[in-house]
């Protein structure tokens, strides 16, 4: 295969019109992402009980963890652009599908719980080809900038999505808020086609089978000086971390009087912290020791995680939530631009697929531990001990010369 490469002299990524319609298709399946997910829940309240909801928003989870390592060999060898396309297209048929039998019957719940499982093995096809795609869009030394700009585009769908779904609903119910969603994600499909994407020199396990690609995968990963401790650290770092910031927090607003609102404005904080940090990275483009600033920014936003737990009023809480979303984002940053300019670009979407397997499939199981945990021993003690492992991925991080020493590519 002839590759058409880069030329060495890459536009800074913000400027360079190809990843600036990546940019847009990306956030616009996101912000589609985010009202399917409140129309999604919404309407599952309204057909069932609270249990069936709950049982229809968890439906995802299942084949996205199942199927996520299949799908990162999928994007390897089909092309991640290619991928992403289908994967949009496939998701806004389902979601306007379900739109328009809710528009026109009361169907119950058999259908949200159909599209949540087609969701979901979608996802486990789309996030390591959403992954792999930046490698194909610029050079290297560009990808820890596309991770910032990535980053803001997540946040910006996270605080812009929930009140346009809720819009949606407010205007014509779950059918209304589904068809936006729908309409969002198709508006990603023509900007992708019309992105250009490089080729590459090399495609390892194009000719094998599926199961040959995924253990080729997994090899590379295993035997690399600095993605085998990095997908350690990322592991560590969120099993230590998911629990406090969702279960946990709901819990400690509860006690402490807070209440929603109050839970709110904790998750503002985080927000603006961690959206903070992405846009760091998206104007710096990179930061010098980026494996040593991963391990230390891991360290100390798991003290500040720890110490959530012991904030005495709301604006202390608002604060140290802020202060662990700029180190707990800076640190995600750093892991992810290290990911994505570390691995070969041929072997990306088994490496994403790897990492968002820990993130996205593994991690949310230790949600009820965590709750169950601070039913027994209280917030405290379950806060501390979810830091402490939280920080043993910076201790991993720094740990290990190779990504210690680690750098993101000038």
């Amino acid at each position: 295969m002839t590759a058409t490469l880069i030329p060495p002299a890459t536009p800074h990524a913000h400027r360079d019109p190809n990843v600036r319609r990546w940019l847009a298709a990306y956030t616009s399946s996101m912000l589609g992402d985010s009202i399917y997910y409140l129309a999604l829940s919404w309407a599952a309240v309204q057909a069932g009980t609270p249990a069936q909801a709950g049982l229809v928003m968890s439906a995802s989870a299942l084949p996205r963890a199942v199927l996520m390592l299949g799908g990162g060999v999928i994007a390897d060898r089909f092309g991640p652009r290619r991928v992403v396309i289908g994967s949009d297209a496939a998701r806004c048929a389902a979601v306007l599908a379900v739109a328009a039998l809710l528009f026109l019957t009361r169907p119950g719940l058999w259908p949200l719980a159909l599209l949540a499982l087609v969701f979901g093995a979608v996802d486990a096809v789309f996030v390591p080809a959403v992954g792999a795609l930046p490698a194909r869009l610029t050079g290297k030394d560009q990808l820890g900038r596309v991770q910032g700009m990535r980053g803001l585009a997540i946040r910006c769908a996270s605080v812009v999505g929930a009140p346009l779904g809720g819009l949606g609903v407010a205007v014509g119910g779950a059918p209304a808020a589904f068809a936006l969603a729908g309409l969002l994600i198709a508006v990603s499909v023509p900007l992708l086609i019309s992105v250009r994407v490089r080729d590459l020199p090399t495609e390892p396990g194009a000719a094998g089978t599926a199961r040959s690609d995924l253990g080729a995968g997994l090899r590379y990963i295993r035997r690399h000086r600095v993605l085998a401790p990095l997908m350690v650290a990322i592991a560590l770092g969120d099993l230590g971390f998911v629990g406090p910031l969702n279960v946990g927090l709901t819990l400690l607003a509860d006690r402490r009087g807070w209440g929603a609102p109050g839970m709110g404005w904790v998750l503002a904080g985080f927000g603006v912290g961690a959206g903070a940090a992405s846009l760091l990275l998206a104007v710096r483009g990179r930061l010098p020791r980026a494996g040593l600033v991963a391990g230390c920014t891991i360290i100390t936003g798991s003290a500040a995680v720890g110490a959530l737990a012991y904030a005495p009023t709301l604006l202390a809480a608002v604060g140290t939530a802020l202060l662990v979303g700029l180190l707990t984002g800076l640190s995600g940053a750093m892991c992810g631009a290290l990911l994505q300019t570390q691995a070969d670009p041929a072997y990306l979407g088994r490496v994403t697929a790897v990492s968002s397997l820990v993130s996205l499939g593994l991690t949310p199981l230790s949600m009820p531990f965590a709750a169950a945990a601070i039913g027994t021993w209280g917030l405290g003690p379950v806060y501390v001990v979810s830091a402490a492992v939280c920080g043993l991925g910076g201790v991993v991080a720094l740990a290990v010369p190779a990504l210690r020493g680690a750098e993101l590519p000038r």
